[in-house]
């Protein structure tokens, strides 16, 4: 028999489906994800549901803007505690495995929408935490060439676009592989390569 979920305030309701949703979409497609999953994995009716969202669409903004919060901040901090610019892209580059692998729904979320034809407010949402990554990486590869850690001709904005891609094509190998957690095993070797590609030549 099925529990009902004890009634929670709507804060706290609505970080539960935040959480659900992210849940869900670890094995299936945002697209595919109906209210009635949303609903069965959090233990309420649709009927509560809709009382904490107006709409299936506000729900995964909720979940973006979850995203957008708790990774850019696990990002910042990750920079602010290294002692140079370079260990801070490093330190930065670990933490968002470290966030993918604690959130494996998080880029299947991210993905599927990128390959959305329309600009609609969710995609919107996605492109405002890609540019508030990218400021971080590029204000990072900046003060690299500034410290003489990153060659002082380094197109830094090539530079932070093949950072984003090297976590992107790790995401996507691991997906592929069902096993996210390969992301932690590889990060390192991976980012020595990069790191070496933007070195001052010895």
């Amino acid at each position: 028999m099925q529990l009902t979920a004890t009634r929670l305030p709507t804060e706290a309701r609505q970080a539960e489906i935040v959480a659900a949703a992210l849940r869900l979409a670890q094995d299936s497609s945002p697209a595919s994800i109906t209210t009635t999953d949303l609903a069965g994995a959090v233990g309420v009716s649709q009927g509560a549901l809709f009382k904490h969202f107006s709409s299936k669409e506000a729900i995964w903004l909720a979940v973006m803007a979850w995203v957008t919060e708790h990774l850019l901040r696990s990002l910042h901090e990750a920079a602010e505690q290294a002692p140079t610019p370079t260990e801070a892209l490093r330190r930065v580059f670990d933490a968002h495995v470290r966030f993918v692998v604690a959130h494996p729904g998080v880029p299947r979320v991210i993905f599927h929408e990128l390959q959305q034809p329309e600009d609609s407010p969710l995609k919107q949402q996605v492109r405002s935490l890609m540019q508030g990554y990218r400021q971080l990486l590029l204000g990072l590869l900046g003060a690299s060439v500034q410290r003489g850690d990153a060659a002082l001709d380094l197109d830094v904005s090539a530079a932070a676009t093949l950072f984003v891609g090297i976590v992107q094509g790790l995401v996507m190998q691991s997906m592929l592989s069902g096993q996210m957690a390969n992301m932690s095993t590889q990060a390192s070797s991976v980012f020595d390569l990069y790191l070496r590609g933007i070195r001052t030549p010895s």
